[in-house]
């Protein structure tokens, strides 16, 4: 399972919500065994590596004990930095999964089928939009296999509520197996 964090807040200045959502992936990643991805994001130029940029947000955020779990999980090798999917995803990260309150009825699946799908030896991507509107204003919808409305009622979840409340939905039907 990949945490990936789409950036559709601003693809040309790096802002406190971009080090914010980073900094509190990293635990829930390393909480839940999950990588983590980000898509878009526009890191310093200066910062090449998954690890600059990791220590460079690790020294400045006091989330995340300090940022200190975001540099253990990459010095596990499991943060991946990607520009935006213009024709697609990666394929290596799995099946993409949107994670959206208004999911396209095509394509809906939920917590016990993404388990379901991680048990069968199966990658998932669950991708979460940063910004005031998510993904809603982009097309990554489009290029998603599924979708995944966490609350079943298309309640729209704030990012950070979002980012714990799937995977964390996600592992306790994989606890059942």
């Amino acid at each position: 399972m990949t945490l990936g964090l789409y950036n559709s807040y601003d693809p040309v200045k790096f802002h406190e919500a971009h080090r914010r959502a980073l900094a509190r992936a990293g635990p829930l990643a390393l909480a839940y065994d999950a990588n983590l991805a980000t898509f878009g994001f526009p890191y310093p130029p200066e910062l090449l590596q998954p690890m600059d940029i990791v220590k460079w947000v690790a020294g400045t955020t006091t989330i995340g004990e300090g940022g200190v779990y975001l540099v253990e999980l990459t010095e596990k090798g499991r943060f991946s930095v990607f520009p935006f999917p213009h024709r697609g995803f990666p394929p290596q990260l799995g099946a993409v999964v949107v994670t959206t309150a208004k999911p396209d009825a095509r394509k809906t699946l939920d917590a016990a089928k993404a388990a379901s799908m991680l048990r069968a030896g199966k990658s998932v991507l669950l991708v979460f939009g940063l910004g005031p509107h998510g993904l809603e204003e982009t097309e990554v919808g489009e290029m998603a296999g599924y979708h995944l409305d966490i609350t079943g009622k298309q309640y729209t979840l704030e990012t950070a509520t979002a980012l714990g409340a799937v995977p964390a939905s996600i592992a306790a039907f994989l606890a059942r197996s």
